[in-house]
């Protein structure tokens, strides 16, 4: 589990094809891997992925074909946000990540308002029924609350530290972004769909 309070901005510095699959050597020097064992999850770019290698500075992961289909910003060299796996002991500034992207949106509207950014994004259809205003939603893996909703394109203010600390700068018009929807949504909608059938003793 994670919180969306980005640790850090990596690299991704060397992509290697494994069959299907890709091997990342990801370079994380401020994100701080003393307190980090190989087997360990760290999220990139809100995808929980397994570090496989460590060492000061870097680390490795193994993506499967089943993550790259279902994600973007891992099939090549760029930056990335990281954070390491929330510890029981942690403050939960933002709001529980599984790190399971639940799908791709796409980046509407980027736009400076004040001293902040409106970023407005396009969920898929499916998924949209799952973000509400003033609920949480991580993209990237960045923790951010909804502002506004209106059918499948939602809104969320960005502050100048979330600007500064996050990958978000390299953002555009156009750009597709990983999202996960607030793990409670889900929980709630399946409450209200179960009827108690097929229960056994």
């Amino acid at each position: 589990m994670f919180t969306g309070i980005i640790q850090a901005i990596g690299q991704i510095e060397r992509v290697t094809p494994v069959g299907p699959d890709l091997k990342l050597k990801v370079e994380a020097a401020n994100l701080g891997l003393s307190d980090v064992t190989v087997g360990d999850s760290i999220a990139v770019n809100g995808v929980c992925l397994t570090a496989e290698t460590l060492d000061a500075t870097h680390f490795t992961v193994h993506v499967s074909r089943e993550t790259l289909g279902c994600t973007v910003g891992l099939d090549g060299v760029r930056a990335v946000n990281l954070e390491k796996a929330l510890r029981f002991s942690d403050r939960l500034g933002g709001h529980l990540v599984s790190g399971h992207v639940d799908g791709i949106g796409q980046v509407v509207r980027l736009e400076p308002v004040g001293d902040c950014i409106l970023l407005s994004v396009r969920a898929p259809h499916a998924l949209a029924r799952y973000i509400a205003v003033k609920g949480s939603v991580a993209i990237d893996g960045v923790s951010l609350t909804v502002n506004t909703v209106e059918q499948d394109i939602f809104s969320v203010n960005l502050i100048p530290h979330t600007w500064t600390m996050t990958t978000f700068q390299s953002l555009g018009v156009g750009s597709r972004v990983n999202l996960e929807v607030d793990l409670i949504a889900r929980y709630v909608e399946r409450m209200a769909q179960w009827n108690g059938g097929g229960e056994s003793a």
